[in-house]
Order: structure tokens, then C-alpha cells, then sequence
């Protein structure tokens, strides 16, 4: 049995849409859920709203990572949820979530963002107040053991 990541998304049923000729979840989905649920807590609890894209700053996905590991099937529900890992001066790492009914680990996902200066469309330093609040959102959500499985991603520490 494995406990949630600190942001919970609502649980997710699998529709008839979101199956595959093998009858069950496809890949596709898997990675909308992940998107959609981190994406949640990336504009509502670390504020990267559109106010701050119209800044000129934004994030852009460097690197994902996603392992299946158990199948869903129509009607079965979703438990998504994530975590804010690790963050420094230009990258968040954020880990992804999914449980079964069961409590059952059934998919990890991450993925490593690189914060942008949209005139220029490249990675650069996060304001100072900015990496204060997002370096105060993860310790807040500090997670106090360690994950039952292996990160395949990193990025250094401050």
C-alpha cells in the first residue's frame, strides 16, 4: 500500500474513450492524467498563472520520465498525485503519481521544467522572490520518508 503524494488530484474513472484495443488505459491517457494533474498545482498552488506568462516568463518541459507498472481498465479508478521534489535557481522536478483502488502504485511519472525568459526562449534564474516561494511551497510539502521507488530524474541542488 503506498500513501499519496501531498497534491491530490480527484480521483479519475476510466472511460470508454480513454481504452485501447488491448482494452485497457492507453499510454496517451496516462500522460494526460499526469499533465493535467500537475498542471493544477503548478497555476494554483506555485502561481504560475497567466499573469505570470504575460511577464514574460514561463516553464517549458525539458525531460519526462513515465513507467507503467500496473494496468487500468475501464470503469477502474484513478488516484492521481504529485509532488514538488526538488527545486534551484532554473529547474523544478516534479513526481507524478498513480494509485489503484488498492492503494497499488500503478504508474510514476516525472518530469524536469526549465524556467523560461520568453523574449529571449531561454532557460534563466528564477527571481529571487520567486524561488523563495517555490523553495517555501516544498518545504511545506516536505515529504518525510523516502519514495518506495527510484527517481530516474535529478537535477542539482541549490
Amino acid at each position: 500500500m503506498i500513501k499519496p503524494l501531498p497534491y491530490k488530484s480527484e480521483p479519475i474513472i476510466v472511460s470508454m474513450e480513454m481504452c485501447d484495443h488491448n482494452k485497457h488505459m492507453n499510454v496517451n491517457y496516462y500522460y494526460k492524467m499526469f499533465d493535467n494533474s500537475y498542471t493544477s498545482m503548478y497555476m494554483d498552488d506555485l502561481d504560475f498563472t497567466p499573469e505570470y506568462i504575460a511577464s514574460g516568463f514561463s516553464t517549458f518541459t525539458l525531460e519526462d520520465s513515465i513507467r507503467y507498472l500496473k494496468e487500468f481498465r475501464l470503469g477502474d479508478k484513478v488516484y492521481p498525485s504529485f509532488h514538488l521534489n526538488n527545486v534551484n535557481n532554473k529547474l523544478l522536478h516534479f513526481v507524478g503519481i498513480l494509485l489503484n483502488e488498492e492503494s497499488e502504485l500503478a504508474a510514476i511519472f516525472e518530469t524536469v521544467l526549465g524556467h523560461i525568459d520568453l523574449n529571449a526562449r531561454k532557460v534563466t534564474d528564477f527571481s529571487e522572490q520567486r524561488l523563495q516561494d517555490l523553495l517555501s511551497y516544498r518545504t511545506s510539502n516536505k515529504i518525510d520518508e523516502d519514495f518506495p521507488f527510484d527517481l530516474k530524474l535529478k537535477i542539482k541542488d541549490l
